[in-house]
């Protein structure tokens, strides 16, 4: 589990699906019992002391919301999903389909792009047109890659999980072949490296995840 600040006060924690239960069991037992509010998109814990935590359910909605809360999104959250994964960076790209966090099929792939020069002139701009050359093949790679190992499982999957670098993703998103994959497009986004085998294989860690905003009583 890890921790960082959230905007607006507290902090962010990421807990796995198999730990959701005795994750909360610690709240209570950090800061004493606790009312449950909720509904299909986060489940909020107020404890005795005044301590909160908002749980954010992955791969929203869940169906049916409401009472017992903590129980259903203890069950939501450990649901095996078929789940797309594409990865993109400036020099690589990956694509998976996972089922829970087993990887099913996958393809990961680089190129060379070379990076910025401190040359002026007609050199630097034949180097930019060059850079942009190279940056396109990338990309038309990618997304062939993506179409090729996703749509076979489109009609199955739960969603599609985008992550690597934002700009690189968003560049790609205009292509019309990624428009059936991108209509399943699912929070979060998966900040991750070069998007390498081994980094695609350990995504199930960040997608499965269950976020949880907390904020500590004064």
């Amino acid at each position: 589990m890890s921790g960082r600040p959230a905007k607006g006060g507290g902090r962010w924690v990421s807990v796995p699906p198999e730990r959701v239960h005795p994750w909360i069991d610690g709240f209570a037992d950090r800061h004493g019992p606790f009312s449950t509010t909720g509904d299909e998109r986060v489940v909020r814990l107020v404890a005795e002391d005044g301590a909160v935590a908002e749980l954010y359910v992955p791969f929203p909605p869940m169906t049916p919301p409401g009472p017992p809360h903590v129980t259903r999104l203890v069950a939501h959250a450990n649901a095996d999903r078929r789940i797309g994964v594409f990865l993109v960076r400036l020099g690589g790209y990956a694509a998976g389909v996972f089922h829970g966090s087993a990887l099913v099929a996958s393809k990961v792939g680089s190129r060379l792009v070379q990076g910025r020069t401190a040359a002026g002139g007609w050199s630097q701009q034949r180097f930019a047109r060059r850079r942009r050359n190279q940056a396109d093949r990338v990309f038309d790679d990618a997304v062939e890659t993506a179409v090729r190992v996703l749509t076979p499982y489109l009609g199955d999957l739960d969603g599609v999980v985008l992550g690597g670098d934002r700009r690189a993703v968003d560049a790609l998103r205009p292509d019309r072949r990624l428009a059936p994959l991108l209509a399943l497009e699912k929070e979060p986004f998966l900040v991750v490296p070069d998007p390498r085998h081994a980094v695609l294989r350990d995504t199930p860690a960040q997608f499965r995840a269950v976020r949880v905003r907390v904020v500590d009583p004064e």
